[in-house]
């Protein structure tokens, strides 16, 4: 790989960091937040001081021969725990047991870090490699300790979240299982790189030469990995919040018909609330609800129990389930109010039942079977001809 291949995943790691920060300045307490930070941040960090040109500045801008390696390995490390931490918090649970398996994981991988730096300090490197350190001091004391603990504790970190994520995704659905499954895809190629790596070193150890697959197999896996692993984590974040969306322009549109319906109630002169062109769904929804139960409010003298019960009967004649039947009966009085209401232009009471507003306790759900209703229902269209008549 070369040096560019290193900064383009850097690179696309910074811009996910720079629309997080934000969010992170405005709920900076909340640990999920702050996981998926921190996770953004090393990843990036991962990438752009282990190219080639990157570990050569580093080692020259400092003096020391091959300090770029300890540096590289402990930003793997510290991207290792950071990924458990997130899956911790990202599952969640009892604030306290969250909190207390996230400190041991970095505690523990704070030690591992230490435990590097202090290796590689005993050691001795004095031929430069950009390449191929790991299999090159492969059997140098103290330098050959920190290799093979920094192979295992990232190794141990990938198991660790294939386990997690595997379990867990088998009890979800939706767009978390999705992206639970993509991190398992990615830290799969995390195994084959820790697989590679290994292998060559351990070939180092026994006289036998698997250079390659540790210079030029490895990287590539470790990149790919790292990238999918990366996707796993944004994909539920982004595509529920855009289901989430979806749902609730769905939401306002089918809300259409009861709206337009109940308009007609509303006395002349009322002012109307324009919603600006940039409002968000959320608050186009919950306007439309308030005018339809304006609308409730002036349609209820005109509204009929008795044509209510008939068409609820009606409904359940025809098949219908109780909370459909009970939509429908609405809507058909619903229906019949507005009619009503047309035809008492000067507001005059005509009908002497001042029955209350239709049971609407379960909020807008109630309001979408009435709107569907109003435009499917068979009943409520024959109560529409039946008062028309």
């Amino acid at each position: 790989m070369n040096g560019e291949d290193y900064y383009i995943p850097a690179a696309a790691m910074a811009i996910s960091l720079a629309f997080k920060l934000p969010a992170l300045r405005h709920n900076w307490r909340d640990p999920l937040l702050r996981s998926v930070v921190a996770l953004l941040t090393l990843a990036g960090a991962v990438f752009f001081f282990a190219a080639p040109p990157t570990i050569a500045a580093v080692n020259r801008w400092t003096g020391i021969v091959n300090v770029s390696a300890p540096l590289v390995y402990c930003l793997i490390t510290a991207f290792s725990a950071s990924c458990l931490v997130l899956m911790v918090n990202w599952r969640g649970g009892p604030p306290e047991q969250t909190r207390r398996v996230s400190r041991r994981w970095i505690t523990g991988y704070s030690l591992v870090i230490v435990a590097l730096i202090v290796l590689f300090a005993l050691g001795d490197t004095p031929v430069e490699r950009l390449r191929d350190f790991d299999t090159f001091y492969a059997n140098t004391p103290y330098i050959g300790m920190m290799i093979a603990l920094y192979l295992l504790a990232h190794h141990v970190a990938a198991v660790v979240m294939v386990v997690l994520c595997w379990r867990w995704s088998l009890q979800v659905r939706g767009w978390l299982r999705v992206g639970l499954m993509i991190i398992v895809s990615g830290y799969i190629f995390n195994l084959t790189y820790d697989a590679t790596k290994i292998s060559s070193v351990v070939a180092r150890w026994l006289g036998h030469d698997l250079d390659d697959l540790s210079t030029y197999v490895a990287p590539p896996l470790a990149a790919l990995g790292a990238l999918i692993s990366a996707m796993g984590f944004v994909v539920p974040l982004v595509c529920q919040r855009l289901s989430d969306h979806w749902q609730t322009w769905a939401t306002y549109r089918r809300l259409g018909a009861l709206w337009q319906e109940v308009q007609i109630s509303a006395p002349i002169g009322t002012p109307s609330v324009q919603m600006a062109w940039w409002s968000a769904a959320e608050l186009r929804v919950i306007q439309r609800e308030s005018d339809i139960h304006d609308g409730f409010l002036h349609l209820g003298p005109y509204f009929d129990k008795g044509l209510r019960d008939g068409a609820y009967e009606s409904a359940v004649a025809g098949g219908a389930d109780e909370e459909t039947a009970r939509a429908v009966a609405d809507a058909a009085m619903v229906a019949a109010a507005v009619r009503a209401r047309s035809a008492d232009p000067e507001g005059r009471i005509i009908g002497e039942d001042e029955e209350t507003l239709p049971d609407t306790a379960d909020g807008p759900r109630d309001l979408l079977r009435i709107s569907h209703a109003l435009r499917h229902s068979p009943v409520v269209q024959a109560v529409r001809q039946q008062v028309a008549v």
